[in-house]
């Protein structure tokens, strides 16, 4: 009788491929952005990807950059963090201590929103955006909230 598999992925691999997954679901041909938040015991809470909010057409406006803020579809996008929290559908203290797994570094406003969700850890894939101010300002934001960051490098195969 053979002896169980040993070469299983990580639980950092999985969260991260579900948060992966979930920016496939993106529109954004530039950038598509998924998040994972799983708590304390390995369960996913929530996943979300970078879109327009419900009940808004994303053909109304185009994805390229625009003079007219009121054109342009990055001012209307929800961010792949902020739509993980806002899909969960129990209580926010299930998030206390949770980790999000997100394809890109959060922004600063997606990392208030994560500190004051109750995230305990940031687990990120790639963070394209390092050193540009509004990056140092979400690191700064979770260095002071106590909310730990790091970069998981997913394994070939």
């Amino acid at each position: 009788m053979p002896g169980k598999r040993t070469e299983v992925i990580s639980w950092d691999e999985f969260f991260m491929k579900a948060a992966i997954a979930a920016s496939q679901r993106s529109k954004d041909p530039k950038t598509q952005v998924g998040a994972c938040i799983a708590d304390t015991n390995q369960r996913i809470l929530s996943v979300g990807y970078n879109g327009t909010p419900r009940g808004l057409d994303d053909d109304e406006f185009p994805w390229g950059t625009t003079d007219d803020p009121l054109h342009d579809k990055h001012n209307y996008v929800i961010h792949a963090e902020a739509n993980a929290i806002l899909n969960y559908r129990g209580s926010l203290k299930d998030m206390a201590h949770a980790t999000v797994y997100v394809t890109l570094f959060p922004c600063h406003e997606c990392a208030k929103t994560l500190v004051q969700a109750g995230i305990g850890e940031v687990v990120y894939l790639d963070d394209k955006y390092d050193g540009t101010l509004d990056n140092r300002i979400a690191k700064n934001i979770l260095t002071r909230c106590k909310v730990s960051y790091r970069q998981v490098e997913l394994s070939e195969g």
